[in-house]
């Protein structure tokens, strides 16, 4: 059993279908996201939402159905296509939701109407009636119940909201204190209009910036591989800079404070003086630790360094690779909009009931209440689902690309290959893994939101324990991410399950931990360089166009706007990177551990990886093949040396 468990590695050799049964759950799964969308539209809840409904539970725009119990329910409201609010600024914030009466009319007021007379003169010459339906137009003025019937007074003036047939102020100012936190930022208004004005004028200069960043992270991407050796030593520099600067200043601090306090005997100089001895001493101790970390891991950097190079080999044989994040942009923007429709509709479903004002309110009933549950589940989960594709795909082609010995043969393009090869044989494994991630997911944010509800109401003990909890759910969520990475490209190079995948993938990256700590510290860290050179280098040139627009009011804002499209950008970049990086890493352990050089087991590898294997066995040779966690992880190799 144990010749099984250490089953070979077939690269590319034989393609299967992996956890079907999970595909099959998931497509369930999109069924039933499907029948909510339906459902809400058949029980009406579309048309509400786009034609509008009026507080008797009449849509606006046709012919209604009477409610029992209800008066003025079930009215022909062909001519009528405007919801119009009495009173469009009372807003209720708890409840998200307009407090007032709304009325369908043919027409929105596009002037102020400051009494009744100007209401009823409207509703004369316009033929729109802005009172409610049981108040003759021509009692407007004389009629006691007007005042609770009718508009408060004066009506602003409004317009309708296009696609939805609402009657909106055109002045928003109303809704003041709806955009509070707005406001306070930007108290008078002036301030507001010239940063928009800004924004507007500098608009060509912010598109040349965008575009600017764009390039930067393509050229990034390509010379990234030339420039890690040196990335790698200007971090290490500045790492042992920082820490034997911050050391010294805290000896330097003790001695000066040792001197002076000998003169001042008081309780709070020796508190003083004890605290920065044990900063000192804390601060040397790490910084110790610190260089035997690095003089451990200066091998294995010089593997990140390797990767890094035939990483950016890999972008110039498979150039498609970076618009990789844009489709799965966009595929995500597409989801999230119908999500956010449905989610709408959903406000909207449900049955009309009568509630205390004797206004109607639809509300669902019995086990519908929880279908708002299944779609915030469906949020996750599908978009777990469609960045797992991502993944699974820059693995596959990754894959390929490693273990095709002729770079000429490698097919035409490798990523609709891989595109390919997922759609029809590892869907399923997808899905788990995405799956996997969600159930971590959805009590974070359980947790998270608990959190939010109880802000000053529990005690100190409660609050440490939920943010605990979160933190380790958050850490939790982050490890899976990275082993389900690995599974994706474990069953992209052997077509096996998730779970085996995972199991595979799991012992490879124990056996070598160390290398796996040295690329993801230093190989992250020099994508964050990256990262930060990118943001630097749009914001400089952004300042030194700006310039030359003076006024110092107007560049604040198209700045900040540049620089963070910077750095989406560059991040989006290099998490491609990244993700390439992770692939290798595992393509190039899986072929140390089962290949020696030796005919008929040759490597698959570079030319640059090749370099770096020569030299840990010229480097474990002279270490008289002895012990070391170096000659344990390259042990496979030791036979080759004889040949």
């Amino acid at each position: 059993s144990h010749k099984s468990s250490k089953r070979e590695w077939k690269p590319l050799e034989d393609h299967s279908c992996t956890d079907v049964p999970w595909l099959l759950l998931f497509i369930l799964f999109c069924v039933g996201m499907g029948f909510i969308c339906g459902f809400s539209i058949a029980t009406g809840a579309a048309a509400r939402l786009l034609s509008g409904y009026d507080s008797y539970g009449n849509i606006c725009g046709q012919k209604n159905v009477k409610v029992e119990g209800i008066v003025n329910s079930g009215l022909d409201l062909t001519n009528k296509k405007y919801v119009f609010f009495l009173d469009p600024c009372n807003i209720d914030l708890v409840h998200q939701k307009i407090k007032s009466l709304a009325l369908c009319v043919s027409a929105c007021p596009r002037q102020e109407l400051k009494t009744l007379a100007d209401i009823q003169k409207f509703a004369e010459t316009n033929g729109s009636a802005l009172c409610s339906y049981e108040l003759e137009q021509s009692k407007y003025t004389t009629d006691p119940r007007a005042a609770k019937l009718c508009p408060k007074y004066p009506v602003p003036e409004s317009a309708p909201i296009p696609f939805f047939h609402r009657c909106a102020p055109v002045n928003i100012s109303c809704y003041a204190k709806f955009a509070e936190a707005l406001i306070t930022f930007v108290s008078d208004s002036s301030v507001l209009h010239r940063l928009i004005s800004g924004v507007m004028t500098s608009k060509e200069i912010i598109m040349g910036l965008c575009l600017l960043s764009l390039v930067l992270s393509m050229i990034l991407m390509v010379i990234i591989r030339y420039i890690s050796r040196v990335l790698v030593w200007i971090l290490t520099i500045l790492v042992i800079l920082g820490s034997l600067g911050g050391t010294g200043v805290l000896w330097w601090l003790y001695a000066k404070q040792r001197i002076s306090a000998s003169a001042v005997e008081t309780q709070i100089a020796k508190d003083n003086l004890q605290a920065l001895l044990i900063y000192a001493i804390s601060a040397t101790v790490f910084t110790v630790i610190l260089f035997l970390i690095m003089l451990i891991m200066r091998k294995r950097v010089a593997l990140t360094i390797a990767l890094f190079h035939v990483a950016g080999k890999v972008f110039i044989h498979l150039p498609l690779l970076v618009f990789q994040p844009f489709w799965t942009f966009f595929v995500l923007i597409l989801f999230w909009t119908y999500w956010i429709t449905v989610l709408l509709f959903l406000g909207t479903t449900g049955t009309p009931v009568p509630n205390e004002e004797g206004f109607v309110e639809f509300r669902m009933v019995g086990p519908l209440k929880y279908m708002w549950w299944y779609h915030v589940v469906g949020l996750i989960w599908i978009s777990e689902f469609i960045l797992a594709c991502q993944q699974m795909t820059v693995a596959g082609a990754v894959v390929t690309y490693y273990f095709t010995r002729e770079k000429r043969n490698l097919p035409f393009t490798p990523i609709l290959a891989s595109v390919n090869r997922l759609v029809c044989y590892h869907l399923g494994t997808v899905a788990k893994g995405s799956f996997i991630i969600t159930l971590v997911k959805i009590p974070r944010m359980i947790l998270m939101y608990i959190h939010t509800q109880l802000k000053g109401k529990e005690n100190a003990c409660a609050r440490c324990m939920l943010k605990a909890c979160i933190c380790c759910l958050w850490c939790l969520e982050k490890c899976l991410t990275y082993l389900n990475q690995n599974a994706y490209t474990a069953t992209a190079i052997n077509s096996t399950n998730f779970c085996t995948s995972a199991k595979d993938a799991f012992v490879i990256l124990v056996e070598n931990a160390l290398r796996v700590a040295a690329i993801n510290t230093v190989g992250d860290f020099m994508l964050f360089l990256g990262k930060v050179l990118i943001v630097c280098s749009t914001g400089l040139a952004g300042i030194m166009l700006l310039n030359y627009q003076r006024d110092y009011t107007i560049w604040v804002l198209p700045l900040i706007i540049v620089c963070l499209f910077a750095f989406l950008v560059a991040h989006c970049f290099l998490s491609i990177y990244e993700m390439v990086v992770d692939v290798l890493f595992l393509c190039f352990a899986i072929d140390t551990k089962y290949n020696d050089g030796s005919p008929g087991r040759e490597f698959y590898m570079d030319k640059v990886l090749m370099e770096f294997v020569e030299d840990s066995r010229k480097s474990m040779k002279e270490a008289g093949r002895g012990g070391g966690a170096e000659s344990r992880e390259l042990k496979p190799m030791v036979g080759a040396d004889e040949e």
